[in-house]
């Protein structure tokens, strides 16, 4: 499940994929609406960001957090939460309208803006950790996205990638079983061809200025709709690196 950042020809945002996530944007925060796998998740991915910072010596109260293809704010709102210094950014202004509402209801102090990561990165800004979650999938060039969130990243800084892998098991379950049987997710949310493997990622991060630190698989534990962190890579995972 993801949150588009696209932009025209050449960036790396699809005007079709920030369509569709605006058209959700009055339901985002709707834990049972068409946002629930991601609120479901979104314990389990922000601990494991805030975890794998302080593994890189990154102290998380006061850290510059920019969260890319933030949506409505879920992981942005829990950054916030732990005492991080949060932007998000997204090229969907609904979403981003929807978010600036929650935070402002919640008494948040987060920034948010509508614009792609380029935007940023000619201005100029940097940031302790960057989180793309949900979003790699949904980009027109992965390759220069993640170029992007390096100019982003400080020397030493982290970078947070949550995504689905490409394999036959994400095809049946977070495509088909997700989208057309359990309809957990709204049709046409993903498309498979777009899955990125953690080979990919991994290689695709190398190039990019990163060191690739960790793995992890996220699980849907049934009955319980609860997300537990596994080695299981073969359908949701995060990843990790360092900005060299």
């Amino acid at each position: 499940m993801g949150r588009g950042m696209a932009r025209g020809a050449g960036g790396t945002v699809e005007a079709a994929e920030v369509a569709r996530f605006d058209a959700l944007a009055a339901r985002w925060w709707d834990p049972d609406g068409p946002m629930r796998p991601l609120h479901r998740m979104n314990p389990l991915r922000t601990r494991w960001v805030m975890a794998r910072a302080a593994e890189a010596g990154i102290a998380w109260p006061g850290a510059r957090v920019l969260d890319v293809g933030c949506g409505a704010g879920l992981a942005a709102e829990a950054f916030a939460r732990a005492g991080a210094e949060v932007t998000g950014i997204d090229a969907a202004a609904e979403a981003i309208a929807a978010a600036r509402a929650h935070a402002a209801a919640q008494g948040l102090a987060v920034t948010y803006r509508v614009a792609p990561p380029e935007t940023l990165v000619d201005e100029g800004a940097v940031f302790d950790v960057v989180t793309a979650l949900e979003v790699i999938e949904h980009v027109a060039d992965t390759g220069a996205f993640l170029a992007a969130l390096a100019a982003l990243t400080r020397p030493g800084g982290l970078v947070a990638l949550s995504t689905i892998n490409r394999t036959l098991r994400s095809f049946a379950l977070a495509k088909v079983g997700a989208e057309y049987i359990a309809r957990i997710l709204p049709r046409g949310t993903h498309d498979w061809r777009r899955f990125v493997t953690p080979a990919e990622l991994g290689r695709e991060l190398r190039g990019a200025g990163f060191r690739p630190v960790a793995t992890a698989g996220m699980t849907l534990r049934l009955p319980s709709t609860a997300w537990v962190e596994t080695r299981d890579l073969s359908v949701n995972y995060l990843a990790a690196a360092i900005r060299l």
